[in-house]
């Protein structure tokens, strides 16, 4: 691996002479590692659907990142009470087509992905809405179905608004020949599986928080190889790429011509045990699930595998987020107890299914870890989509997840994905359901709060899970290219430029 990028670094100076040829034609080049399922970031639970949906798509509200709510698409807005939202859109917004934004495109878009039925992968982040109702030309009201706290920052992330008639039927059915927004950037075009173009909107709203793309071209690759990314890097076919491994991190830095920069997010990995009738049996005793715990050294995978920025957690929860408690039941280290505990469930010769999707280095490592202790592990390594469809199919006995929570600092975004009783459930119990359905509707911050941590402390104490640690990324830009990093990992090519 180091003698393959040592033979690269003879390629830094060609690097250069491509970086200044992008720069003048202002092109950003992309690569990205996994294949898209879907442009459209309601079919998608992939980062880079998220990212692309950010610099493709508005929503009504922006998020800061001191968490506080601006305009973007609407112009202002009121609670009238608990479950009603009045807002008024900005006049003057054209979508990519040429349309006018109007409060009817903002009640069939949020009808659409609020309906069940029209399948969108995260039904959560709209489940919330009863009804969307135009009370003017530029007004709507949002109904919800009880009172939801969170509702602004499902707003403020994942509920973009497409024109009205995008939508034909559903699961993203669409005559349109590529998905629309307002945002700074728009489809130029899209090959599935290949190469995605997006331009710059020169027509975007002068005073939103997203404007100034300076940026003209931004192509998009799906490039699976980390070394013929970085093969691409260093020889000037791509300028930037994310979710480097830490030690090609650390070689790549030290190279000319490129520029390596990371920083923790709020990404967490974390092992999902199913205990449903599916899974397989032993995983049914909470002393096996423990001894799982106990089995695997988190903090030495963290810091010798994942890095700087890497912070080992306790609960299933990013500490940021409203409702995150890491003050939970810890299992430290310990492969002897792993042992006392299986031999005390009376499991021995256990055979495991593990599906993973990304950062297979850590796989390894947890399976090595698992062997240790006398459990051997099958990795089931997966695309996006496939884990996600076995994963709520119950056909897993273990996931390797790594979930950014649509990078919503709150834990409604993750405490009920996963534990709610929602597709993605692979324990489905009751009690848990019911805290974090109570902690979804409550007013009350501290009461709401309260909640969320009985609902961490069950997780912990019935051993569901194997909470990690923090996912730090590792990005690498060739040299002239000015980006920063968020711990939301949203690429914002608007804020983009070439020296």
């Amino acid at each position: 691996m180091i003698r393959s990028l040592i033979l690269s670094a003879g390629l830094a100076i060609a690097a250069c002479g491509t970086a200044h040829a992008q720069a003048s034609d202002n092109t950003l080049r992309f690569a990205y590692n996994q294949t898209l399922e879907s442009p459209n970031p309601y079919f998608t639970t992939l980062r880079l659907g998220v990212i692309i949906g950010r610099n493709v798509w508005d929503t009504l509200v922006a998020r800061q990142e001191d968490g506080t709510f601006t305009p973007l698409l609407a112009s202002e807005w009121t609670w009238t009470d608990d479950t009603t939202l009045d807002l008024t859109l900005r006049d003057g917004i054209t979508f990519h087509d040429g349309s006018t934004l109007e409060a009817d495109d903002v009640v069939e878009t949020l009808t659409y992905v609020s309906d069940p039925q029209n399948g969108i992968v995260s039904q959560q982040i709209a489940g919330w809405i009863a009804s969307v109702e135009k009370t003017g030309p530029m007004t709507v009201r949002i109904k919800a179905k009880s009172a939801t706290p969170a509702a602004m920052e499902y707003l403020s992330t994942q509920l973009a608004i497409f024109p009205s008639g995008y939508f034909t039927g559903p699961r993203g059915a669409t005559s349109a020949p590529l998905p629309v927004g307002t945002g700074p950037y728009r489809f130029d075009s899209y090959a599935p599986g290949g190469e995605l173009v997006l331009t710059r909107n020169a027509d975007y709203l002068a005073d939103s928080p997203k404007a100034g793309a300076s940026i003209e071209t931004v192509s998009i690759r799906i490039v699976p190889d980390i070394q013929t990314q970085l093969a691409d890097l260093m020889s000037g076919g791509v300028d930037l790429i994310m979710g480097l491994p830490r030690d090609q991190a650390d070689q790549l830095g030290m190279m000319p011509g490129v520029s390596v920069v990371s920083g923790e997010t709020m990404r967490i990995v974390f092992l999902q045990m199913n205990t449903t009738e599916t899974g397989q049996a032993a995983l049914k005793d909470v002393r096996v699930r423990q001894a799982i715990n106990h089995a695997i050294d988190r903090k030495a995978i963290a810091e010798n595998l994942v890095g700087e920025g890497s912070t080992v957690i306790d609960a299933v929860c990013f500490e940021d987020q409203f409702g995150c408690t890491q003050d939970v039941t810890s299992y430290d280290y310990d492969p002897e107890k792993a042992k006392a505990l299986l031999a005390e469930a009376g499991v021995s010769g256990l055979t495991v299914s593990l599906a993973a999707y990304r950062e297979r280095h850590i796989s390894e490592a947890i399976i090595n870890y698992l062997s240790d202790v006398g459990i051997t592990v099958q990795l089931q390594f997966m695309q996006p989509a496939a884990m996600r469809d076995a994963m709520r199919g119950h056909q897993i006995d273990m996931m390797q997840n790594a979930w950014g929570a649509y990078s919503m600092f709150d834990a409604s975004a993750t405490a009920p994905t996963y534990y709610g009783g929602m597709p993605d459930d692979n324990n489905l119990d009751p009690e848990l359901k019911a805290v974090f359905e109570e902690a979804g509707v409550t007013m009350d911050p501290e009461k709401r709060k309260e909640l969320y941590a009985v609902g961490f402390r069950k997780i912990a104490a019935e051993a569901y899970a194997v909470p990690m640690f923090t996912l730090p990324i590792y990005y690498a830009g060739a040299e002239g290219l000015t980006f920063e990093t968020h711990p939301d990992e949203i690429l914002r090519f608007w804020e983009m430029s070439w020296k």
